[in-house]
């Protein structure tokens, strides 16, 4: 559901990139799972 989500909000990242931001920025994918969420609700 999570990379679904990023699809419909328009944003295009690969889950190597999504690891490693995970990691190494934790508010900036905390951001990004926040648009993923509200895409998947509209």
């Amino acid at each position: 559901m999570f990379i679904a989500g990023l699809k419909r909000a328009g944003v295009e990242v690969d889950r190597k990139v999504l690891a490693d931001l995970a990691v190494a920025e934790p508010a900036a994918f905390a951001a990004l799972v926040e648009v993923a969420t509200a895409a998947d609700a509209a």
